[in-house]
């Protein structure tokens, strides 16, 4: 077994590196490619803003010279500076069902880290706020949201041997359109408005959306007061992550709970893409862009993917004004099912709110973290 460290400015070790999870994945239907684009930039340290800021390094492992394991480890400096931490995430892992692969990826991984005066790695964890985290270990039978990770039932195992442990899970829930919303909910939000002179605004156009992103930002680093292990948008990053939101949001689906001309609080859903993606492969050229923008218009399903108030407005009926519009997105437009993303575990109360309103948590992921001293 041999682990090496990639140079991402040599295609062909780029090419491996993106390359492996298709072979991975060739007879799991359940499997999303990413978008092409997307994860070639991931190794761009010239286009990613990431790079601006952090450091990551790329590792494949190859038997006889075949590639049989690849993984990522960031070093991301404005997540240590706003957490006080000297952590290192691990993301990208993809591996045969080889325990000495996925320890030589780790072992590799780890000494990078190391070098780096870091003394802890967790994972899966991306490089955007954004971009989906921990390993599925629940509901590999269903297809992820778009953009969250899916893997085989094996990996646990095999990170767990390279001694990882459970730091935290976060579950994944399905809203069906049908269900028998509770009008009280509705009436508990029309009062919080009407108590505190809130109102929601959403987006009717594109250009709504694009005038919005500045405000976007701001709200969404000022929701992180009084949280631990997220970190703020760059400007950059936000510009990245916006270029991606105009191309295929549905501007209406973006809500803004706001105080007058100051948001306080947001909702963001998105049509689910997935079905797209696997028939081109991730490809946007030359036609994978036609099916993608088809699937737009067609698709049954939306992702809601975020939602938070700032320090304030939290409790308050703040959590039934954003049940109440997150059902709304759904009973009001032409979509039929909804996946509620990644909701911590340690959130009981709201998992407990939402199992009352008849939503199914049907999939879980997991994050490790290991000491690297």
């Amino acid at each position: 077994m041999q682990i090496i460290e990639i140079d991402t400015q040599n295609q062909r070790q780029v090419r491996q590196f993106l390359d492996l999870p298709f072979r991975l994945y060739a007879g799991t239907p359940q499997w999303v490619p990413p978008l092409e684009m997307d994860a070639r930039r991931m190794l761009d340290r010239q286009r990613h803003p990431f790079y601006r800021h952090s450091q990551a390094a790329f590792f494949l492992a190859l038997e006889e010279g075949r590639v049989v394991g690849r993984l990522a480890v960031l070093d991301n400096h404005n997540y240590n500076q706003f957490n006080q931490e000297k952590t290192a995430f691990f993301y990208l892992f993809e591996c045969e069902d080889s325990q000495e692969a996925a320890k030589g990826l780790f072992e590799a991984g780890m000494a990078w880290a190391r070098g780096r005066g870091l003394d802890k790695m967790i994972g899966p964890k991306g490089f955007t706020t954004f971009d989906g985290l921990g390993m599925l270990v629940k509901g590999f039978e269903h297809r992820p949201a778009f953009g969250l990770p899916y893997n085989p039932p094996y990996y646990p195992a095999l990170v767990e041997a390279c001694g990882f442990v459970m730091s935290g899970e976060l579950v994944s829930g399905y809203l069906d359109a049908r269900i028998q919303f509770p009008e009280k909910i509705h009436q508990v939000a029309e009062l919080l408005k009407k108590r505190r002179g809130l109102h929601v605004a959403r987006c009717e156009t594109r250009a709504d959306l694009k005038a919005l992103i500045p405000k976007l930002k701001e709200l969404y680093n000022a929701s992180l007061g009084g949280t631990s292990g997220n970190v703020p948008l760059t400007d950059e990053e936000v510009d990245t992550l916006a270029d991606q939101l105009l191309w295929f949001a549905n501007p209406r689906l973006i809500k803004i709970v706001m105080k007058g001309e100051q948001p306080v609080g947001f909702l963001f859903a998105y049509p689910d893409i997935s079905a797209a993606l696997q028939r081109t492969k991730g490809k946007l050229f030359p036609l994978g862009w036609i099916d993608l923008l088809l699937e737009l218009r067609r698709t049954k399903w939306i992702n809601i993917n975020g939602a938070g108030m700032i320090e304030g407005y939290r409790g308050l009926g703040g959590t039934a004004l954003l049940f109440s519009e997150m059902f709304k997105s759904v009973a009001e437009s032409r979509y039929r099912h909804a996946d509620i993303v990644q909701i911590g575990v340690e959130n009981a109360n709201m998992q407990r709110e939402m199992r009352d309103l008849g939503i199914d948590f049907y999939k879980a992921h997991r994050v490790y973290a290991r000491q690297l001293k």
